[in-house]
């Protein structure tokens, strides 16, 4: 089915905007008395006719293209017959304005008839291409307006898929983090446990030193000496209970 971007209506308002140019030439061709105007339109139009000629000529060759396979592009048999027609319309106009100025016949008014008629049927094809294009457009509106409702519930869904998991990774950090505040709660009383335990160590060792100062300073030198040695006894001992028996 063709549409407002088919390539072919793209080329063809090129051709189109040409002709009207071409025959606007031709009508001043037509009309003017100036021998040196007359010849310099004359050279104008020719060059114009071959210009729309070539570009016809390759429009037709797309059209036969096209004709291979016309679902392929979207159209069908009619619209295929129809371009046909414009094209060959257009050749035929072309060609009828360019032997006119060749001929020098500005006054011919039979050439001048057909051309403007054939200029309508040119002018035809177009209007009925805009309201099927104008068909098409609304139809691809609501398809394109379709489609984007459905892309935008998809995003809308897959943002609330993204959310839900989002949160359950919150959940999942925040039940991580609870565990380790409990663990460094735990941590923190061992800590405090301890550090009261060797307060009590400390307390415990230094009383004792101070006793044993005091022994030592009561003490006389032999009383002294036997203390250490009783000590060096009871190391000796203890030495041989732990390692030899």
């Amino acid at each position: 089915m063709p549409s407002a971007q088919d390539p072919f209506y793209v080329v063809k308002e090129e051709i189109q905007d040409s002709i009207d140019r071409l025959q606007s030439n031709f009508h001043q061709w037509e009309n003017t008395s100036d021998t040196g105007e007359h010849l310099h339109l004359s050279k104008e139009v020719i060059a114009a006719c071959g210009s729309i000629e070539w570009q016809v000529d390759e429009l037709d060759k797309a059209i036969s293209v096209a004709s291979r396979d016309p679902s392929w592009y979207g159209i069908d048999d009619v619209e295929i017959e129809n371009r046909r027609r414009w094209t060959s319309n257009a050749r035929t106009q072309v060609r009828t304005v360019k032997k006119t100025v060749e001929s020098g016949k500005g006054s011919n008014t039979t050439s001048h008839a057909s051309i403007n008629g054939m200029h309508k049927e040119l002018m035809r094809l177009p209007d009925s291409h805009q309201s099927t294009s104008n068909k098409y457009t609304a139809g691809d509106n609501d398809d394109f307006i379709e489609s984007e409702s459905d892309r935008q519930m998809l995003l809308i869904k897959r943002q609330d898929e993204e959310l839900d998991e989002l949160s359950l990774s919150v959940q999942r950090i925040g039940g991580v983090g609870l565990t380790i505040h409990e663990e460094l709660l735990g941590q923190e009383k061992i800590l405090d446990e301890l550090g009261n335990e060797m307060d009590s160590t400390s307390n415990r060792l230094d009383f004792v030193q101070k006793r044993v100062a005091m022994v030592m300073k009561k003490a006389s030198v032999k009383g002294q000496i036997m203390m250490i040695l009783g000590l060096l006894a009871l190391f000796i001992f203890l030495f041989i209970l732990v390692f030899f028996t």
